[in-house]
């Protein structure tokens, strides 16, 4: 507000400008509560001086050192466990190659069929099935023990395991096909497999952005519309997307409580599924405002195009590998006593 002689007016009224008068005049300052008062002198612009208040809120809430000393060793542990699981994995394939464990099975499976649509899915599956199943303590720990020892989950022992078996049936299901291809390139395609392969995946990766929140995401999570006690929150959320051009299909909550106390929303799907969705746990314990906080930056990463940009470095990246791997495959397979890069073993 502008103060007019010993009159508060708002500054629209003294003008629609207002140029600062006097960089190094100190701001007379009262503090009152949980604020701070500061009363500027500024000049409006045709050159009528007034004064400009200024409320500084001081009181911040309170952070609780020992909870936020317990969530950043929570994160470090998430962390550490991650390089574990990475270094398990790779230390895993390894054991298959050097030990020849590869050439064992293609063996084994050569007594019962030669034909290759039949041989990628059975040694798919018993190699994938290895790495699960090795991978079963480590993913227990970090995905259920730990969480529930920090206070983050709320997921039951069975719940925990229906969940690694969907997601296993799940990859199954995804990963079959994409296996079959992926050989088939390698023995019709030659020298440019990988060229086919990463416009395969560039495919891949929008059909699943499409179909992710309709067909995938519910297999996991139950997703209902917001209804009328939360009307007028999706009313505002669906105006905000829409200012920044962004057209979403609804408003959605899922049963987020379920597994977890942790908060989350997200800004899911691309094109005719975009829609948003919040987890019950951040409805029950934010304010509105706050959740449209929460939403305002996921509509940043649309608006600013992330989504396609990191859908293109992921595609970049994806070439990139293939080409090492087309690079290398020949002389790897040969080191390694394979047939070929189309060897299943390979």
């Amino acid at each position: 507000r502008g103060m007019r002689g010993d009159k508060w007016v708002p500054v629209a009224a003294l003008g629609r400008q207002v140029r600062k008068a006097g960089e190094r005049t100190p701001l007379a300052r009262s503090t009152g509560g949980d604020s701070s008062t500061y009363r500027k002198p500024v000049k409006t612009r045709g050159g009528r001086e007034a004064c400009v208040t200024i409320r500084r809120v001081t009181a911040v809430p309170a952070m609780d050192p020992d909870r936020q000393a317990t969530a950043k060793q929570y994160a470090r542990l998430r962390r550490w466990l991650l390089l574990v699981d990475l270094a398990v994995n790779a230390a895993w394939l390894a054991a298959w190659l050097a030990l020849g464990w590869g050439l064992s099975v293609e063996r084994s499976i050569a007594l019962w069929t030669t034909n290759p649509w039949l041989v990628v899915p059975l040694f798919g599956a018993v190699f994938f099935l290895s790495f699960e199943i090795f991978d079963i303590p480590l993913s227990y720990y970090s995905d259920y023990v730990l969480p529930h020892r920090y206070g983050q989950s709320t997921e039951t022992l069975g719940g925990w395991v229906k969940d690694q078996i969907l997601g296993l049936a799940l990859g199954g299901v995804l990963g079959l096909p994409i296996l079959e291809a992926v050989y088939w390139l390698l023995r019709t395609a030659g020298a440019a497999w990988w060229l086919w392969a990463g416009a395969g995946y560039f495919a891949l990766v929008v059909a699943l952005s499409l179909a992710g929140p309709v067909l995938i995401m519910p297999l996991f999570n139950k997703f209902v519309p917001l209804g009328d006690e939360y009307a007028e929150l999706a009313r505002r959320l669906e105006a905000l997307a829409a200012r920044y051009h962004t057209r979403v299909s609804g408003v959605y909550r899922f049963d987020l409580s379920r597994r977890t106390k942790a908060a989350n929303a997200a800004l899911t799907g691309i094109g005719a599924s975009r829609r948003i969705v919040l987890g019950d746990t951040l409805l029950s314990e934010f304010a509105p405002d706050e959740v449209e906080v929460v939403i305002a930056h996921e509509l940043g990463h649309h608006v600013h195009n992330d989504i396609p940009f990191g859908i293109a470095v992921s595609v970049a990246l994806t070439l990139a590998g293939l080409y090492l791997a087309a690079a290398g495959l020949d002389w790897a397979a040969g080191a390694l006593g394979f047939a070929g890069p189309a060897d299943v073993g390979a």
